[in-house]
């Protein structure tokens, strides 16, 4: 049997080690949840902006990044046309609302809300929040290590240009 192309024998690895233990595939099934749509993240601007009113425009930024993010994603993902992964040895803990797979909507949203979240609050939140969403993907067998990293790009992408987008704002 020939060896497995590189992206699925990674994909096999992240599955065999942290992957097979039951609590992180439910953990990571619960990522997905929070981040399907970017929902979970206009969830968290929307308290930011409930309880932090002087800063309610970057709050709306949040929302507005990780909604802006998602949907060149998804413009993406309909471009390239990569399908998700499907080997016989990646398994598929998670439904997906489309068999599309690169880039990953949920690391591009993510990144996106953490640089901008953590441009807001001070936290180190990209670095808190965006390598666990990226694994989440593999783990479950949704994704391709290079969907991940290049949502992580486009996020990270967004978020740049929500900030240029305030500060143009900011200088009126």
């Amino acid at each position: 049997m020939p060896a497995a192309p590189p992206e699925v024998a990674i994909l096999e690895a992240i599955q065999s080690g942290a992957g097979s233990h039951p609590s992180v595939i439910a953990t990571a099934r619960g990522m997905s949840h929070f981040g399907e749509h970017a929902l979970g993240w206009i969830g968290c601007a929307a308290v930011g902006y409930a309880l932090d009113k002087p800063r309610r425009r970057q709050w709306a930024g949040v929302a507005v990044g990780a909604v802006g993010a998602h949907a060149a994603s998804i413009v993406i993902k309909r471009v390239v046309r990569r399908p998700r992964p499907d080997h016989p040895n990646v398994a598929i803990n998670v439904s997906t609302p489309s068999k599309l797979s690169f880039p990953s909507s949920h690391a591009t949203s993510t990144t996106a809300a953490a640089v901008l979240m953590g441009r807001l609050t001070g936290l180190p939140l990209p670095a808190l929040l965006v390598p666990p969403m990226l694994l989440s993907r593999m783990v479950l067998g949704v994704h391709y290590p290079t969907d991940v990293l290049a949502g992580a790009a486009l996020g990270a992408a967004s978020a740049a240009a929500v900030l240029a987008a305030e500060k143009q704002l900011g200088e009126r």
